[in-house]
């Protein structure tokens, strides 16, 4: 990949994260987003440098612009990602100051009871062999 793009660490195994990342993939024209699942041995593999558990609690992703790569977390990423395929628009509000500290906390609210929201909302708490195609 050249120019500006993203590494996203995702929970595959969260039909919510799923279904989030599947929009993405769908949108990313310019294929400036990869995506990897962390229950996938690739993300170990790859990745050793980002504890699995960490990952766990919330998203990751390397940013890579101007030929310089940082590490970002939680919403930043989704703003990022949503940024590179021309829907940054959507999640700017609340990268806004005052608002931005409430969003990542509820942000992680969100991520440590992804699973029993998953289930009220899919009817599934997690998924087994689901994939992003």
């Amino acid at each position: 990949m050249t120019g500006e793009y993203l590494v996203v660490f995702y929970d595959g195994q969260c039909p919510l994260c799923l279904k989030e990342m599947q929009n993405l993939k769908k949108r990313d024209k310019q294929q400036r987003i990869r995506l990897v699942d962390i229950n996938q041995p690739v993300f170990e593999q790859e990745f050793s440098e980002i504890p699995q558990h960490a990952a766990m609690q919330k998203l990751h992703a390397y940013w890579t612009r101007q030929q310089q790569t940082t590490l970002i977390t939680g919403l930043d990423v989704t703003y990022q990602a949503w940024r590179l395929v021309g829907k940054g628009w959507m999640i700017w509000p609340l990268r806004w100051p005052g608002v931005r500290i409430v969003a990542d906390r509820l942000y992680l609210l969100f991520a440590r009871h992804r699973f029993s929201l998953s289930k009220l909302l899919t009817g599934k708490s997690r998924c087994q062999n689901c994939s992003l195609e």
